[in-house]
């Protein structure tokens, strides 16, 4: 949108903007321009893959423009109270409802909608744009405005395409190197900001403020939960089979991811009573067998007679694939695992276009580690307080994730340096790859110069306030549910998946059953030792058996082996040689020598995660700001 004539030069870019989107919408592209306003769209045929159907989409007076990325799971309620309200469809896709629902409720029509999306609507007459996101920020919005312009797009690249100001972000590169991911609002760029989930966004001049319209039901301490256990079971099965249920409305293929966990066998057992020749899809490492889980996949895939897909990887179809992922991100990201996610994904694309995954269980139940760990050291027991003695001792013990005895050294250590911290540091510990103070040693002394530490330590409060002065499991998975699910989670589900043009679905993050879970009490999630307590007992008897008695496995990029070999080149002498980190003048030399070291010693404990971190920066730094 421009609000001056300057503005309006810079409409010049929305044609190659819209381009660079065209992994995410491979089916179609068209713009839309007006004297202010220019709306492009990237297409990927889902619902009603027909012309009736492209974006961007009017009504039929003419008046409003609708570009949107998503699916809304229960637009055909809506259109048939529309129609039955005398609007007259020309398409049988939700993009249609989603604009004639906001033409008859103006911006209350966010609290009907159930899906994921991120959506802009112009209206003419009155020049303004509305921006929303959906309720757990499944898809992305980020957004750019001065006294000229105002743009948007799902993408970074497409804002970088308008010769945005591109300038670092110092207190975001200092989170990003405690958490391996830039928590929203913010970006790596200043200026640039992430609409928030459940917020939305009116502008008609360069003055405009994102409001909210939904936020994730908070934990109520005060009341306890008025139904059963077994009232609890029944309940949680009925909700994951609505959401699902809504779910599986497409017209083009659908499938599943199966892992062989629990979240993503239970999406799939449920998906099979409702469609008929379910195809699956799993990704083996015969190279790690310990993280291979596609023996359990195959017994659910029998189970319930799905067609399903293994993708067997060897530790080198994972490295030749890792320079394309770098490539590919628009902002610093270090999660490893989306090494493995980007692969499947583009494995997948090959035979569907959408694909249902369990991402979200482990937030809304307690599926990690560090939620027992997190839960346990609420408790003033003696095993704490011995834990917590043995500190001047755990940092001489060699740590590592690559071997099973050096990795419990490794998490004892951590939980002994998390319980000498308050129960807000240690969750934010716990949550990243490294501590404030270990982030900010590797930043020279122009990047602290140019840091505002203050600024960095309200980003961090923004989070940690939703945590409380006396925080129990609830509160731990409230706050992840807003930080790492949002950030980092679904952040890498999206772009994974969007980078082949495959729309992934999150079930568990239907917002009834959000609510519904989130009024549970702790010993729901976690009793006993056993995380996910409940959803493991709800489906104790419609999966097979053998999911029960393995531990949660996940996967481990092997970083450590890859730096001591393959990427040790690319590490000395390319993206983090001397030359370059004193050139650059962003990192201290020292510092980041000292890391480097203790990759190559017995005791490497983080350091892969943390190199790892830099590398992606590096890369990234050389796309956009060299």
């Amino acid at each position: 949108m421009a609000f001056n004539e300057v503005g309006r030069m810079h409409m010049i870019h929305l044609a190659k903007a819209t381009e660079l989107l065209k992994h995410r919408g491979p089916d179609f592209q068209h713009n839309f321009l007006s004297e202010r306003t220019g709306l492009g769209h990237r297409r990927l045929s889902v619902i009603d893959p027909s012309a009736n159907a492209h974006q961007p989409m009017s009504d039929a007076s003419g008046r409003y423009h609708i570009v949107y990325n998503g699916e809304i799971y229960n637009y055909r309620e809506h259109r048939q109270t529309l129609l039955n309200q005398g609007v007259n469809f020309k398409s049988d896709s939700d993009t249609e409802v989603l604009l004639y629902l906001y033409i008859h409720l103006g911006e209350d029509f966010l609290q009907e909608l159930n899906g994921c999306f991120a959506l802009a609507i112009f209206d003419s007459h009155k020049q303004e744009l509305l921006l929303a996101r959906d309720r757990f920020g499944i898809n992305p919005l980020l957004y750019y405005g001065d006294q000229d312009k105002f743009i948007f797009a799902s993408e970074m690249r497409s804002l970088v395409a308008y010769n945005i100001p591109r300038n670092l972000d110092y207190e975001s590169l200092n989170l990003y190197l405690e958490l391996s991911y830039v928590p929203a609002p913010r970006t790596m760029f200043q200026g640039v900001q992430k609409l928030l989930p459940g917020q939305f966004l009116k502008v008609s001049k360069p003055e405009f403020s994102p409001r909210s319209y939904y936020q994730i039901s908070k934990p109520n301490h005060l009341i306890s939960t008025p139904v059963s256990y077994s009232d609890q079971k029944q309940t949680l099965q009925r909700l994951v089979e609505q959401a699902v249920l809504k779910r599986l409305v497409s017209d083009v293929p659908l499938g599943t991811f199966l892992s062989g966990g629990l979240d993503s066998s239970i999406i799939t057992a449920t998906a099979s009573q409702h469609l008929e020749d379910l195809h699956t899809f799993s990704v083996g490492f015969p190279d790690q067998p310990y993280f291979d889980e596609t023996d359990y996949a195959e017994l659910v895939s029998q189970k319930f007679g799905t067609k399903h897909t293994v993708f067997r990887l060897g530790t080198q179809d994972l490295y030749q694939h890792l320079f394309d992922l770098w490539d590919h991100l628009d902002e610093p990201f270090a999660d490893s695992s989306a090494l493995p996610s980007y692969i499947l994904s583009k494995l997948t694309r090959q035979s569907i276009t959408v694909a249902l995954s369990g991402d979200g269980a482990d937030e809304l139940f307690g599926g990690y580690n560090k939620h027992s760990a997190l839960l346990r050291s609420f408790s003033h027991n003696f095993s704490n307080k011995l834990i917590k003695s043995l500190t001047p001792f755990t940092r001489f013990l060699p740590k590592s994730r690559n071997g099973s005895l050096t990795n419990k050294f490794r998490q004892l250590h951590r939980m002994a340096q998390g319980l000498n911290l308050s129960p807000q540091q240690r969750y934010w510990y716990w949550a990243g790859i490294a501590s404030g103070p270990q982030a900010l040693e590797l930043l020279s002394n122009q990047s602290l110069d140019r840091l505002n530490q203050s600024v960095v330590e309200e980003r961090r409060q923004q989070y940690l306030r939703l945590l409380g002065s006396d925080p129990d499991l609830n509160d731990v998975l409230y706050t992840d549910q807003q930080l790492v699910l949002p950030n980092d989670m679904l952040t890498k589900v999206d772009w994974m998946s969007m980078a082949h043009g495959l729309e992934v679905r999150v079930p568990f993050l239907d917002h009834e059953l959000v609510n519904f879970v989130n009024g549970l009490p702790d010993q729901s999630k976690i009793a006993a030792g056993i995380r996910k307590r409940l959803l493991r007992d709800a489906y104790q008897e419609v999966l097979p058996n053998a999911l029960y008695q393995k531990p949660k496995q996940g996967f481990e990029v092997p970083l450590l082996d890859w730096m001591r070999k393959e990427l040790d080149g690319v590490i000395k002498n390319e993206l983090l040689s001397d030359s370059q980190i004193a050139d650059q003048g962003l990192f201290e030399v020292a510092a980041v020598d000292r890391l480097k070291r203790k990759l190559h010693s017995r005791d490497p404990g983080d350091s892969p995660a943390r190199i790892w971190a830099l590398l992606v920066f590096q890369k990234w730094w050389q796309k956009y700001l060299q």
